[in-house]
């Protein structure tokens, strides 16, 4: 089981390197991608994760498919189904638009454990990047999905949300799971 770093390693802290696009659909690549994804869905309350939290100094980051889900109606007498997509992968993102519209949102981080804060970020952003075939894509986002781009890239910057929160507090993790 792959580990997620915490916020004292120096990974977290240096910008991630470009993956070269003959890289993206090798092996070595899918692993990375594959461990991130388990890390990501062995905590309960994760959202995103970013490739530097694996301890690979890599520009990648992969979104829950889980915070994209939909309720499915299936007929008049069946219960509806709740549709999970695949997760998102990116790979070389960079953020080409954010909105000037700004809100105040509540984060934490996978490797900031147990603290949660609040951040300033844009409402609406639109990412560039690779997905796991080497297909380029443009995506744009608003709510918590902008959010996610903005945290993720900070952490390929090297930037942990805690450098800009403000009203930092601990909450412990087993009084998050209520």
């Amino acid at each position: 089981m792959v580990t997620i770093v915490q916020r004292n390693d120096a990974i977290l802290r240096g910008r991630a390197k470009p993956v070269p696009v003959s890289d993206i659909s090798s092996k070595k690549i899918k692993k990375i991608l594959s461990d991130m994804k388990s890390a990501l869905h062995a905590e309960n309350d994760g959202v995103g994760i970013a490739a530097p939290q694996i301890g690979v100094p890599l520009r990648l980051f992969v979104v829950n498919g889980v915070i994209l889900r939909t309720q499915k109606r299936k007929g008049e007498n069946q219960e509806d189904i709740e549709v999970v997509p695949p997760d998102l992968v990116f790979i070389n993102p960079e953020i080409t638009k954010l909105s000037r519209d700004r809100k105040k949102m509540e984060e934490g981080c996978l490797s900031v454990r147990p603290l949660f804060g609040m951040v300033e970020r844009s409402s609406k952003a639109t990412i560039r990047a690779y997905d796991e075939n080497g297909k380029p894509f443009v995506r744009g986002a608003s709510g918590l999905l902008a959010q996610i781009f903005q945290h993720e890239v900070d952490h390929l910057n090297g930037i942990l949300f805690i450098d800009h929160a403000t009203d930092l507090r601990e909450i412990p993790y087993d009084a998050q799971e209520q």
